[in-house]
């Protein structure tokens, strides 16, 4: 069963470290059948509860996974094996297409911000026991939400995106639990997931959102959770629009208890409204990070949901971090009061470059998918093989590995770092590495 690795150790920790070691160096390959936890207790002379545990600890880190009579198994990709290091060296003189970054100059300048909430904190200084939401952020957060028709609720602050997602995952899953995500999407949440000890669920999107069936399916296969990004989709684009907000809507209706995360990271750069579907379930998130359109160094999102997840979410951060710095939110709130960014220009400047890039590749025959945000999504057919053409042509771009689960292969191309004067020679290399590829508006 395990080839010619022997599991030792007498105690839990000592099993599971000889397991993780095991698949570290490649002794145990993704996959790979564990023995039952009483046939390793007899092996071992342990008591079949401290296998139990060895293997609870083995999940929980994201080294294995659990399907009941199954038993466990090495997961197909563990968590140590991260896909955001599934990068492309970019050699001197190589344009880099492939970081997924907003464009510098798009960014508003945050000195006067930081200046401003400075000079606010040291008249009002924050001590330990105050509200961890400076009220200023969450009136405008909470008037950001209700523009864009998201269900009343209380406002959280956190740690950007990613750490939204895991509090909330965190807060209502537990080890072995199904987590329904799309696919392609973003590397991120698809390594966060069996970090976590979850197993992911991939559910295919085409250019308008995650496919209603495939989500039935997911939810019917016993998926206790849902994640969705309701426009610029990392890394295809995706934006959910009016009609299959509607389909999903009422697959939700029919899985109440399942608790949906919709992720909101595009908001301020996208040139399309919102459709959220949160409120359909009992328990929901919705979730905006502030990184595209004022800085991913902020590192600061602002989060709303059902009284009892947000709850849930502040309670445990209480005992961690204790809350996001108000300095960080007085300074988006003069960034937001000051309208430092542009919203409909910045919108329309990566539209107009997604939009050009798009056409320029349809044009020349290559399917390309871009709805909204600033990323390009491109199936082809070896994508190592063209991430290394377009390299030697002078282009970096993302390989699709990064995003992929069971969707076919694709390279991601962010069009931050383009100019006009690029989109025809991008477009060109693109063709040349690729060839014409099938259309179809589906990913997975």
């Amino acid at each position: 069963m395990l080839g010619d690795y022997r599991i030792s150790g007498r105690r839990a920790s000592e099993i599971a470290a000889s397991v993780e070691r095991a698949v570290g160096s490649g002794e145990l390959s993704p996959g790979q059948l564990l023995p039952p936890m009483r046939e390793l207790a007899g092996e071992l002379g342990v008591n079949a509860n401290t296998v139990a545990a060895a293997y609870r600890t083995l999940r929980e880190r994201g080294v294995i996974e659990t399907s009941g009579r199954r038993g466990s198994r090495v997961r197909p990709r563990p968590a140590s094996t991260a896909r955001e290091s599934i990068r492309v060296d970019v050699p001197p003189g190589v344009r880099d297409l492939s970081q997924g970054n907003p464009d510098p100059a798009l960014l508003p300048p945050l000195h006067e911000a930081f200046a401003a909430a400075v000079r606010s904190g040291a008249e009002h200084p924050v001590l330990y026991g105050q509200d961890p939401v400076d009220p200023d952020f969450g009136r405008l957060a909470r008037a950001s939400f209700d523009a864009d028709g998201v269900p009343g609720g209380p406002v959280a602050v956190t740690s950007g995106s990613l750490d939204a997602i895991e509090r909330v995952l965190a807060a209502h899953l537990r080890p072995g639990d199904a987590v329904a995500v799309e696919d392609p999407g973003w590397g991120s949440l698809l390594d966060l997931i069996p970090a976590l000890g979850l197993t992911a669920v991939p559910v295919a999107v085409d250019d308008n959102g995650p496919l209603p069936g495939e989500v039935e399916r997911a939810l019917r296969g016993g998926a206790r959770a849902l994640v969705i990004t309701d426009r610029a989709q990392n890394p295809t684009g995706a934006a959910v629009s009016v009609a299959r907000a509607q389909e999903l809507r009422g697959v939700l209706m029919t899985f109440p208890g399942v608790l949906l995360i919709e992720d909101d990271h595009g908001h301020a750069i996208v040139d399309l409204p919102v459709r959220p579907l949160a409120g359909v379930t009992d328990h929901w998130v919705f979730v905006r990070s502030v990184a595209k359109a004022y800085g991913p160094d902020l590192r600061l999102a602002l989060m709303t949901g059902d009284p009892v997840t947000v709850d849930r979410v502040m309670g445990r951060q209480r005992l961690g971090p204790g809350w996001v710095s108000r300095l960080v939110q007085r300074a988006v709130v003069e960034l937001w009061e000051a309208g430092a960014v542009d919203v409909r220009a910045v919108s329309r400047e990566y539209g107009r470059r997604r939009d050009a890039l798009v056409g320029a590749l349809n044009e020349r025959g290559v399917e390309a998918h871009g709805r909204s945000g600033m990323n390009v999504w491109v199936p082809v057919a070896d994508e190592t093989g063209v991430v290394a053409r377009l390299l030697h042509a002078g282009w970096a771009v993302a390989p699709g590995a990064r995003f992929r689960m069971a969707a076919p292969p694709g390279v991601r191309l962010t069009v931050s770092a383009m100019t006009p004067a690029d989109v025809g020679p991008v477009a060109d290399a693109v063709a040349s590495a690729t060839g014409p590829a099938r259309a179809d508006r589906r990913y997975g």
